[in-house]
């Protein structure tokens, strides 16, 4: 197999993403075909085509005009896998302003510092998630609007923010005026990722980002008539924004999402329900699905192509799932900053332990410390040109940081690989201490940030823990204050009120000290070796200290 015709960018100077998505497909038979299935656990199966998303986009877009909403502002929004998430998402950006995606496992204090960063104007999010966000959103400083989604009675006039009920208001609107005319180089969206400082750094995109994650339709999604996508997360993430729901959009394909409590089961169910042909996961989904579930190929006839992101996928997983199911798994590797770049495609064989290769388009460069192109099998850091249509504008607020990862024309990924003659790509892992954890990456500064508040701890270092093949833990290795008394179960109950899911430790090791460098930094690297294989504690065993620091 081979590579189709040489690639060629065409990024017009205006260009809406929310447009594309919806209003692009209305002068074809596409309009009338469904666009999002979305099985709710609790209130069932719901369904929108693209005509229908189309209009309820327009609708949005005039009810941020009619508020007053200007191009440019920041949208906040807070929602579950529903169809009110793409409404919100994609009339944002037809009315010009930028979305704001936020995780719904994010604590108050988490969303309000978010809100505070983007200088949120407008937050979107569900009446049963009010309550817990009232209190620490009333003092944001500029947000004014508050539009509530969801069944039931309104809650309270909360604070100055003004409350509407979403679905009222959007039923309310007759007439549209026509989306706000973007340029390709205006900003879209704007999404939070980990950051070096102990918090989340915000990435902000262009309308072109769209646009710049074209080659994956042929080299990761290898996309076919009637297709139906199936992603396994949330749309908040990066990820799941592209797989999930904008690069099927553009292309017409149905979406299918689910929300509620899930068990290994529940994605095979769901291919076979909704007769799903892409499965989009992480390799901890399909490690589960082999490993407790009796599903075969013979149970999802529909099912033809399957793809993975977010943590390296181990050759046992791909060549058991290839075995079980009949279908390979097609790895993928990209960044908030600039979506899946490379990836595994039907167009060259798969190399088990690769990425794969850089898509057409993407012109992927290994770097020395000097900035010079490394010779193939040498280790180089990934970089691209800084005019890569994918790349994203800037980091929020942060010009020092954006000129820091620009430099020789270069747009520098921090990511090392080395390539080997034939093309593929074989990652080596970051230079800094990012944890990959169940496909998130998660900042061991922000979680170190919200522990040490706690007033038993006097350091502690979060880190990525190994404790199988493939699956790895945030642990949190702590020395207490001279004077504490804590256990494992009070600072994982800490750790659960002040951290989203994602990012809380499930391992505590309590120490008396950490490794160290000469001049009193401590060694990371080490300290995970240190964990992994016990050497701390069989050669410094622990002091029972009178004071009772000892949790045991």
């Amino acid at each position: 197999m081979s590579d189709p015709q040489p690639w060629q960018w065409s990024i017009p100077r205006y260009f809406n993403i929310g447009v594309a998505c919806t209003d692009a497909h209305l002068a074809t038979r596409a309009g009338e075909r469904t666009a999002m299935i979305v099985e709710d656990e609790e209130s069932g199966v719901s369904r929108a085509t693209f005509a229908e998303l189309a209009r309820q986009t327009d609708r949005f877009a005039q009810l941020l005009r009619e508020l007053q909403v200007d191009a440019g502002e920041r949208v906040l929004i807070r929602l579950s896998n529903s169809l009110d998430f793409p409404i919100a998402f994609l009339g944002s950006m037809k009315r010009g302003a930028i979305a704001v995606p936020s995780s719904t496992l994010l604590v108050a204090e988490e969303v309000a510092y978010l809100a505070r960063d983007a200088g949120a104007s407008v937050i979107v999010t569900d009446k049963s998630m009010w309550p817990e966000l009232g209190a620490e959103l009333a003092g944001v400083e500029g947000l004014r609007h508050l539009l509530l989604a969801g069944n039931g009675a309104m809650p309270a006039q909360h604070g100055p923010i003004q409350m509407h009920d979403l679905k009222r208001a959007l039923a309310a609107i007759e007439t549209c005026r026509p989306p706000h005319p973007t340029l390709a180089e205006d900003p879209a969206y704007l999404v939070y990722t980990s950051g070096t400082t102990g918090h989340p750094k915000g990435v902000l995109h262009a309308h072109r980002a769209l646009l710049g994650r074209t080659p994956s339709n042929s080299h990761w999604f290898d996309f076919k008539e009637g297709d139906r996508v199936l992603h396994s997360g949330k749309f908040n993430w990066t990820y799941v924004l592209g797989t999930g729901l904008m690069d099927p959009f553009l292309n017409a394909k149905t979406v299918v999402v689910y929300e509620g409590a899930n068990t290994p089961e529940t994605w095979p169910r769901l291919i076979d329900r909704h007769s799903c042909t892409i499965f989009v996961g992480v390799p901890t989904i399909y490690r589960q699905i082999l490993q407790k579930t009796a599903f075969s190929a013979a149970d999802l006839p529909s099912l033809r192509h399957c793809m993975s992101a977010g943590e390296t996928l181990p050759e046992p997983i791909l060549s058991a799932w290839k075995a079980r199911f009949g279908v390979d798994i097609y790895e993928a590797m990209g960044m908030s900053e600039l979506s899946y770049y490379i990836s595994q495609s039907v167009h060259h064989p798969l190399r088990p332990g690769s990425v794969g290769r850089p898509q057409p388009g993407h012109d992927v460069t290994l770097l020395d410390e000097e900035l010079r192109p490394v010779t193939p099998g040498r280790e180089g850091m990934i970089a691209l040109p800084a005019t890569d249509p994918g790349k994203f504008l800037e980091y929020w607020g942060q010009p020092r940081e954006t000129a820091r990862v620009h430099r020789g024309g270069y747009f520098l990924t921090g990511d090392y690989a080395r390539q080997d003659a034939d093309g593929y790509i074989w990652f080596l892992g970051r230079h800094d201490d990012i944890i990959n954890s169940f496909g998130y990456r998660i900042s061991p500064q922000e979680i170190e940030r919200v522990m040490k508040a706690h007033p038993a701890i006097g350091e502690c270092i979060a880190i990525g823990q190994q404790v199988a093949s493939g699956k790895v833990l945030v642990a949190l290795c702590v020395v207490c204050q001279s004077d504490c008394a804590v256990d494992e179960a009070e600072l994982l109950a800490y750790a659960g009120e002040h951290l989203a899911g994602y990012k809380r430790p499930r391992l505590i090791h309590f120490m008396q000290e950490f490794p160290r460098t000469g001049n009193g930094k401590v060694i990371r690297k080490a300290l995970q070796r240190v964990v992994a294989t016990r050497q701390y504690a069989a050669s410094n065993p622990p002091v029972t200290p009178t004071t009772g620091c000892d949790p045991h």
